[in-house]
């Protein structure tokens, strides 16, 4: 099975309008900015789509590394898409793509279409605890006459998601004629070879030089702690870089850490119990320590039981405990052994 970089992001939205869900009518203002939210029987929980946080994602690694090159976004009538072409390209590579195209050779249509499923997966971010969000009424009054009332909701609340990165995906593509298994054409082969890319055989896919697919999985993972992003941030800032981070590598494809966050009266906690849980039934897994970052001044009160979990010899996996940044830069450095030599 291939390894995987996976983690558990905590963000603190304190007074947060993240996604919005567009306009909705109301009796009082006739518009209304709605934030997205979803039911749980009676309840209600704000979250933002898994969309938007890659969005997030996306656009800090192009905006804060200088390596890290976005592919342009293209557009055929009501088609948009990305170049497609994943050496040229590290979000291509990361993120994904599909590029629906065809030609007449011999007279006759082929399809030419290529599709690459992300290495990076994501959930959306979503409310620990239910929370309704708050109707907050203003006026546009800059203008002579009548001032223009509206409407937005924000709310209070601490959003999770979890997140997967394939090691062994990054910077490996195939050509294999088959739906969601071509991500390359015959044609796109040299400039692989031109960018020192390698084939084991004629089935395994082609793969770029190490270098490169450490350097696109390090940044991926270092993006975390400066991320920004969101709505209504001119009057709602929200910082959404984690406040509390759990990750490590993890030999196969499932979360083991989706179910660690739990609503103990009206709060999201993090459950240390099942935290100790999961990292005695997955440690035969686990390629890695268990890296937990928690910021100071945020769920303050885990930080003697994350201590005590730290120095707990019980447990058979390594536990690096200190704040988001540095168990990030740590991991980060240690990816390369996580990620072979192209044969």
């Amino acid at each position: 099975m291939s390894k995987h970089l996976i983690g558990l992001t905590i963000i603190d939205a304190p007074y947060s309008a993240l996604n919005n869900a567009g306009t909705e009518a109301s009796q009082a203002t006739e518009n209304i900015v709605t934030v997205k939210k979803l039911q749980k029987g009676r309840d209600t929980y704000p979250y933002v789509s898994g969309q938007a946080w890659r969005n997030w994602w996306r656009t800090t690694l192009e905006h804060e590394f200088d390596e890290w090159n976005s592919s342009p976004i293209e557009r055929e009538k009501k088609i948009a898409f990305t170049a497609a072409d994943p050496v040229s390209y590290d979000d291509d590579d990361v993120f994904g793509y599909m590029r629906a195209q065809s030609d007449t050779q011999d007279g006759k249509k082929v399809n030419l279409t290529v599709t690459r499923l992300s290495p990076l997966k994501c959930s959306p971010l979503i409310s620990i605890a239910p929370q309704t969000p708050t109707n907050d009424f203003g006026v546009m009054a800059r203008q002579e006459g009548n001032p223009v009332p509206y409407e937005h909701q924000f709310y209070s609340c601490v959003l999770q998601g979890i997140f997967s990165l394939d090691l062994s995906a990054v910077g490996a593509f195939s050509d294999v004629n088959r739906t969601g298994y071509k991500n390359i054409s015959s044609s796109y082969v040299e400039t692989i070879q031109n960018a020192g890319g390698t084939q084991e055989d004629e089935k395994a896919p082609w793969v770029l030089p190490k270098e490169i697919r450490v350097r696109r999985c390090q940044q991926t993972l270092e993006a975390l702690p400066i991320l920004s992003g969101g709505a209504k941030l001119t009057s709602h800032l929200t910082d959404v870089t984690p406040k509390l981070i759990i990750l490590s590598v993890l030999d196969g494809g499932n979360h083991p850490f989706m179910n660690l966050m739990v609503e103990e009266n009206g709060e999201g906690k993090l459950s240390i119990n099942a935290l100790r849980e999961v990292i005695r039934d997955y440690g035969d897994r686990f390629c890695d320590s268990i890296y937990i970052g928690r910021r100071s001044g945020f769920m303050d009160e885990l930080d003697e039981d994350l201590c005590k979990l730290d120095n707990d010899i019980d447990l058979s996996c390594e536990i690096v405990y200190d704040s988001p940044n540095r168990v990030i830069a740590e991991l980060s450095q240690r990816l390369e052994t996580h990620i072979g030599d192209a044969s």
